[in-house]
């Protein structure tokens, strides 16, 4: 718990303005976490803390390398990521998570940690398919498709779609209109 408690920031008795933290850590910080996603890396974390009578605005910036196993090949690799998050906490009467970005801490609160915080960001900056470098392709590297490529227009709004109407209403089966007759309409 020693270097969990680096990240600890008093709150009580805080005057109502910004102040700004710096953190660095390395493999301790993995190793204290109860977790089996990042076992060894590198981080330095900038928290700026905006405080006001009513709640807390934390900002992360963390920037570092990652130790990752590649899904491929299973040799590890040295992955850099960087994150800018921001976590709103509003002081009540109970502790409570409202969404992912805000929650509720007890208007009592001394003392608050953020590692789990910067853990979580640091977790959610991982890419998805964790390649080796070398085994990447154009394809793996691309998350989002560029402008370039070709698109099916799945759902469009306007005249395009009142013409559609229009040929749907000329193109009905002679059989239908045959009982369209016998209904009399």
């Amino acid at each position: 718990m020693k270097e969990l408690s680096k990240y600890n920031i008093d709150i009580y008795g805080l005057e109502d303005k910004q102040y700004d933290y710096d953190m660095e850590s390395g493999d301790a910080f993995f190793e204290e976490l109860d977790q089996d996603i990042i076992e060894h890396g590198h981080f330095k974390t900038h928290v700026v803390l905006n405080k006001s009578a009513t709640m807390l605005q934390l900002n992360f910036k963390t920037e570092g390398t990652l130790r990752l196993v590649c899904d491929r090949s299973l040799e590890p690799f040295d992955e850099a990521f960087s994150s800018n998050e921001r976590i709103i906490l509003k002081f009540g009467d109970r502790d409570e998570e409202l969404t992912d970005e805000i929650e509720i801490i007890n208007r009592n609160t001394n003392r608050i940690n953020v590692a789990r915080y910067i853990f979580d960001f640091i977790a959610l900056s991982l890419p998805i398919k964790k390649i080796h470098p070398d085994l990447r392709t154009e394809e793996d590297e691309e998350e989002f498709p560029d402008d370039d490529v070709e698109a099916v227009l799945v759902y469009s709004s306007g005249e395009q779609e009142e013409t559609e109407g229009e040929e749907k209403k000329e193109q009905i089966d002679p059989r239908w209109e045959a009982l369209k007759k016998l209904k009399g309409e």
